[in-house]
This record gives structure tokens, sequence and C-alpha cells, in this order.
């Protein structure tokens, strides 16, 4: 997953997906653990999107926790 495709995606999407990947990883490994997977490198490259999308989210948490917080100053 791209950063370009993640930006268009709405915060309870990125969650979304967030929950998904995780799923995700546990079932590539739990797989690898029991026989070997055909492509290993697809555990890191879940990973990493899954680091993407935490990324992203904590991005969005900040910009409305800073929104939130010069809307309290402002009145």
């Amino acid at each position: 997953m791209k950063n370009s495709e993640i930006l268009e995606l709405s915060t309870e999407e990125i969650q979304a997906r967030l929950l998904e990947e995780k799923a995700n990883l546990t079932k590539l490994k739990f797989a690898h653990t029991v026989s070997a997977i055909e492509n290993p490198s697809r555990i890191a490259s879940v990973r990493k999107d899954i680091a993407r999308l935490k990324t992203e989210l904590t991005k969005r948490t900040a910009v409305e926790a800073a929104a939130k917080v010069s809307a309290s100053e402002t009145e």
C-alpha cells in the first residue's frame, strides 16, 4: 500500500484497514511457523504497511488535538 493511497482514506477507513492488516500479519506469521510460506518477504511488507497506517493515524490525531487546543484558546 502506497502512502498516496493511505492519504486518500478517511480516518475510519485507516482504522479498519489497520485491523485487517494486523489480522493478515498474524495469519502470515502462523502460516510461516507451521510451514514455510512461499514468499516470506510478504511479512515484512505487511509490517511496513501497518507502520505506514499507524504513522498516518498518529499524524491525524495530532492535527485534531492541535485543532481542539487552538479552538479552546480562541474562546
